[in-house]
């Protein structure tokens, strides 16, 4: 009998742990779903509110002469918007600033998990994430008071003598290049290193048994199986350097012009910061505009990279 009532026992407590673990997850999983839907709500909302301020200066202004024509001038007696400088800044800007700094970032990241010493790894990796914690002004103060006056003397070594250039005072496109490839370091070695560290160690020893130097195990065989990892960060990189609008603002200049090398220029972002402000009318509408382009600029490289990790994993799985 007492063995009866014992068994009887570990069933219940079974039973009662079961459905516990059960209201558990069943509570987890309700918590998991809420917050997706509400990213979900999030994004949609965002959506349709860029859409219904940003439209209706289309219709006003046209959209050939918004998204198409290359003097920005608000402010003047007969105003234009034409803003295709701006975008041709940005889609520059941050392509450059990409192929400076991922190159950079993605080797750091190899570095730090597959080369470099403990003692080495346990400096620069402190440092990375001081970087990835410094307030945007401060990157464009740094700029200001650095990279500018070097950027001058660059100028006026390579300009001597030419009486059509505007000299900037190193306030210009490279400068700005420079600051938001430096600004998206952390993200990318951050989340480049994490991606290399989640790969299997199988892999690793796998191809090194088989007769592969390291270096080759590294770029044939671990960057391969982590690029879902370093597509994220690159995305995450282009994110922050599309969105950096403070530090650039103090470096680029914030001229509309062509966006050549040494001259001053405007982005997206610095264009609505520094006229939001006293805009009004049109002016304002058209600044709405400009966010909505650049939300619309995200939401394709967010689209084409996601395509391409889709296009990748097929391959793989073939």
């Amino acid at each position: 009998m007492q063995m009866q009532n014992k068994n009887e026992k570990k069933q219940m407590s079974i039973i009662s742990g079961s459905a516990g673990r059960s209201a558990g997850e069943t509570a987890a999983q309700i918590i998991f779903t809420i917050c997706g839907v509400l990213a979900i709500v999030a994004v949609a909302i965002i959506t349709i509110y860029m859409i219904i301020n940003g439209t209706p200066a289309l219709a006003k202004v046209g959209i050939v002469k918004i998204l198409f024509e290359t003097t920005w001038a608000p402010t003047a007696d007969a105003p234009s918007y034409g803003i295709l400088y701006i975008i041709l800044t940005s889609i520059i800007g941050t392509a450059l600033a990409v192929l400076i700094g991922v190159p950079i970032g993605v080797l750091t990241a190899v570095f730090l998990a597959e080369t470099a010493p403990k003692k080495l790894a346990g400096i620069v990796r402190p440092a990375v994430e001081l970087l990835a914690g410094i307030p945007s002004v401060i990157y464009g103060l740094i700029g200001l008071m650095i990279l500018n006056p070097i950027m001058y003397k660059l100028e006026k070594i390579i300009f001597a003598g030419s009486s059509t250039h505007q000299y900037t005072g190193g306030s210009n496109l490279i400068s700005a290049v420079l600051v938001l490839a430096l600004m998206i370091l952390p993200t990318v070695i951050n989340i480049s290193e994490s991606a290399l560290r989640a790969l299997d160690p199988k892999l690793k020893f796998a191809s090194l048994a088989l007769g592969a130097s390291h270096e080759q195990t590294i770029f044939k065989v671990l960057l391969p199986a982590a690029k879902s990892g370093i597509a994220t960060a690159i995305v995450l990189g282009v994110g922050r350097a599309i969105g950096e609008a403070m530090a650039i603002t103090l470096v680029s200049g914030s001229s509309v012009n062509l966006p050549l090398p040494f001259n001053s220029v405007k982005f997206l972002t610095t264009a609505i910061v520094s006229e939001m402000g006293y805009a009004s009318g049109t002016h304002r509408q058209v600044l709405f505009t400009i966010g909505l382009v650049l939300f619309l600029f995200i939401m394709i490289v967010n689209g084409v990279l996601s395509a391409f990790l889709k296009k990748g994993a097929k391959e793989n799985e073939a």
